[in-house]
């Protein structure tokens, strides 16, 4: 399993996480609360808590998926719910 994390600098994140969750639940399962979320994709999962500064996101890649992509997917998802704020900053790192 490969995994990345981003630690996104926003004032915004529960926002964002609450907002990702439920575009995402007409497809997807998810789980959700004002402080942390997750979505099962079909490459893996994406896990996402909030604080007051930033938003931090998590995506594994269950088996050969391309977690490049994924991480993309996530981030042009994020960045339309913040267009006000501005393009979000995203430093993908590698995640245990």
């Amino acid at each position: 399993m490969s995994a990345s994390q981003a630690i996104v600098p926003t004032a915004s994140a529960s926002r964002y996480l609450q907002q990702l969750c439920k575009h995402w639940g007409h497809k997807f399962e998810v789980s959700f609360d004002p402080q942390q979320g997750r979505v099962v994709l079909p490459l893996g999962p994406v896990e996402m808590k909030a604080s007051d500064t930033a938003l931090e996101v998590t995506c594994r890649i269950e088996g050969d998926g391309d977690l490049d992509r994924m991480q993309q997917v996530v981030a042009d998802h994020l960045n339309r719910f913040a267009h006000r704020e501005g393009e979000l900053v995203f430093d993908w790192q590698p995640a245990a």
